[in-house]
């Protein structure tokens, strides 16, 4: 799937107006391996997810695990990791939830927020946080 950085898509599925917002990323692991993923920018998620492939790919290994619940309620187990993170507005450690076969890649709220982003709700793109110290 090849889709340009920061994309805001504006189709309708199944009568739903709102945009889906995909950033392209590199993740790299412990020992320098990479791996380019398109995430979907997901401001609902708290934790970014790595698909399978690509957090076994870099050489991940699970520290622990999370319960997270689904937009429909549903409550899943993830193995939970961490690693850097670039995107085109920086780079970082973060985070990152393990994705089983069948996931799809989530660009969360704490790899945003550690990189000093947010996703501005009516461009749907994403701009620097205004940062607060109080």
């Amino acid at each position: 799937m090849n889709r340009p950085t920061n994309r805001h898509e504006g189709g309708r599925k199944n009568g739903d107006s709102r945009g889906l917002t995909y950033v392209t990323g590199t993740v790299t692991g412990p020992k320098g391996k990479t791996a380019t993923v398109m995430f979907l920018v997901d401001s609902g998620a708290n934790y970014t997810l790595l698909p399978h492939k690509a957090w076994r790919d870099i050489g991940l290994k699970p520290m622990e695990s999370i319960r997270c619940v689904l937009a429909d309620g549903t409550t899943v187990e993830r193995k939970v990791s961490e690693c850097l993170i670039e995107l085109p507005q920086g780079r970082r450690h973060t985070p990152v939830m393990l994705g089983e076969k069948g996931d799809a890649a989530l660009l969360g709220t704490v790899t945003l927020e550690v990189l000093g982003l947010i996703l501005n709700p009516f461009t749907r793109k994403l701009q620097p946080m205004r940062m607060v110290l109080a």
